[in-house]
């Protein structure tokens, strides 16, 4: 008799097999774990099974090894072994899931990106790591946008925001409360900073649509969306603040659908306890709020750490189904991860969970999972099926090639640059010194006087005097040298903008060129 079943996800197999029913699956789910012990494997064979029931997951890849799933599986011979013991036997098939692969950096994967305004100033703080008025100066600069109708889609929109900000903090302090320059400045090179870490990738447009997490392949299968996060674990609080940005996306977006037969989304958290270090109070009730409404919305939510003490108990407390590896007893604190780990399991009679947990082998687990009616299971110590896709990560020709079949290349790939605060800034700018170059094409007063030369501004009045005489009247050839000036200026900066970096470097040069000489011209 085959031991799969339509209705439910074949986990292993202890005294009998062990099963997550998927109108169970949307009550969330935690896998734990020492390093090395299959929580890996245990995640791939959960993202098949939710695939083969149709149902799409997303899920974060940290050491590459997750990719595999894309690939068919190898009949290895201590795979076959496993199958047999379980009572797997001939239903044991290789095969490939379906799968999309994604990258922050748009490097292994399509770029995942996200407006500014979206990411929204409380997570943006988390982002950059704000102290709480640096938070409050980031809240007055959002409101700001707001009211004067300034699009924040990129990093550097909200650098010219701040900017703007801060020429105006007398007037802003009087409508929205104080705007210390001191905390501008702190953001501004956070924001640097960020950039200098890739940030910049992450915001701008085409935004990611959560839709896209949700496709099923022709065949019916779920897609599974993986994400790249080897290189995005060199900074946990960016991976962290990504993740819980798709989660509140996913909770804002999906619609109440009660409890459907099965989900339609899994979302597998992998390394959670990056989400939980030194978070403040206000994101750990957003989680938290998250996790405890999002089933409704048809979303399964799996927490992927170490031990339970990585996950605060009021999150932990919704946790239904559950798989844990062996953990270590080695010190203290790990004495109290299994105990912990141990107490949060329905008890088995038949078994001392607390000692098992420390004599599990590799690919062993004690999993309990939800019965009818949201009851957990009796905690069983069960061996764990094989996956079917390859134990191991896709090469590099096979990433690029199963991103350049993707639908998604033609949506995501190309970035886009539409107008937003950063060029409406700018226009506002080139607006309000026009007058002043209009002035110098009428009528000019009876005499333009050079102020007295003093120490300070010895060289712009020599400037002055050489360019445009002394105590006399602006001839036309001298309105027409100053605005040459200002054009010769203007396309030296793009020059060199464009010898640093195309057409970007060139915008970035025009505004260098107006800010250096500009001012000078003016002055």
């Amino acid at each position: 008799m085959s031991v799969l079943r339509e209705d439910m996800i074949f986990v292993g197999t202890a005294e009998a097999p062990q099963y997550l029913r998927l109108d169970m699956a949307n009550r969330h789910g935690l896998v734990t774990g020492a390093t090395g012990t299959g929580k890996t494997v245990t995640l791939q064979i959960l993202a098949e099974g939710f695939s083969r029931a149709g149902v799409p997951c997303f899920c974060a890849d940290i050491k590459g090894d997750l990719s595999g799933l894309a690939a068919e599986g190898e009949p290895k011979d201590f795979l076959l072994t496993r199958a047999e013991a379980i009572g797997l036997g001939a239903d044991y098939t290789f095969g490939a899931s379906p799968a999309a692969l994604w990258d922050l950096f748009g490097e292994a994967g399509h770029p995942i990106r996200t407006t500014v305004s979206e990411m929204g100033p409380l997570l943006l703080s988390r982002f950059l790591d704000l102290n709480e008025t640096q938070e409050g100066v980031l809240n007055i600069a959002f409101r700001v946008a707001d009211d004067e109708g300034l699009a924040l889609l990129d990093l550097r929109d909200l650098r010219a925001l701040m900017v703007h900000v801060a020429d105006q903090a007398g007037t802003l302090s009087k409508t929205y409360g104080r705007v210390s320059p001191a905390s501008v400045g702190a953001i501004q090179r956070r924001l640097l900073v960020l950039e200098e870490q890739g940030g910049n990738h992450f915001f701008g447009e085409p935004a990611f649509e959560i839709v896209d997490l949700m496709r099923t392949a022709e065949d019916g299968r779920g897609v599974v969306s993986v994400l790249a996060a080897d290189r995005l674990m060199a900074n946990p609080r960016l991976y962290a603040t990504f993740l819980l940005w798709l989660l509140s996306e996913l909770f804002e977006e999906l619609p109440e659908v009660g409890d459907p037969d099965k989900p339609r989304l899994v979302f597998f958290f992998d390394e959670a306890h990056l989400l939980f270090n030194d978070a403040p109070k206000v994101l750990l009730q957003t989680v938290e709020q998250v996790v405890r409404l999002i089933r409704s919305k048809g979303v399964g939510v799996f927490f992927v750490t170490q031990s339970p003490l990585d996950i605060p108990d009021t999150v932990l407390g919704q946790l239904g189904n559950r798989v844990q590896h062996a953990l270590r007893a080695y010190t203290p604190r790990d004495q109290k991860a299994v105990k912990a780990a141990a107490d949060t399991f329905r008890p088995n009679p038949a078994l001392d969970t607390q000692r098992v947990i420390t004599e599990l082998g590799v690919g062993e687990a004690l999993v309990s999972t939800l019965a009818e009616k949201g009851v957990p299971s009796m905690v069983e110590r069960t061996l764990i099926r094989p996956p079917a896709g390859r134990l191991g990560p896709l090469t590099a020709a096979e990433r690029e090639a199963l991103v350049a079949s993707s639908a998604m290349g033609a949506k995501y790939d190309t970035p886009v640059d539409r107008e937003s605060a950063y060029e409406i800034l700018a226009r506002r700018a080139d607006e309000t010194a026009a007058p002043a170059d209009k002035g110098a094409d009428a009528p000019p007063p009876p005499t333009t006087t050079v102020p007295e030369e003093t120490e300070s501004e010895g060289f712009l009045t020599s400037a002055w005097r050489m360019v445009f005489g002394g105590e006399k009247k602006l001839t036309e050839a001298q309105k027409i040298a100053r605005r040459t000036a200002r054009t010769m200026a203007a396309e030296a900066g793009s020059e060199l903008g464009r010898a640093i970096g195309g057409t970007s470097g060139a915008r970035v040069g025009r505004s260098l060129g107006r800010g250096i000489f500009g001012n000078l011209l003016r002055r």
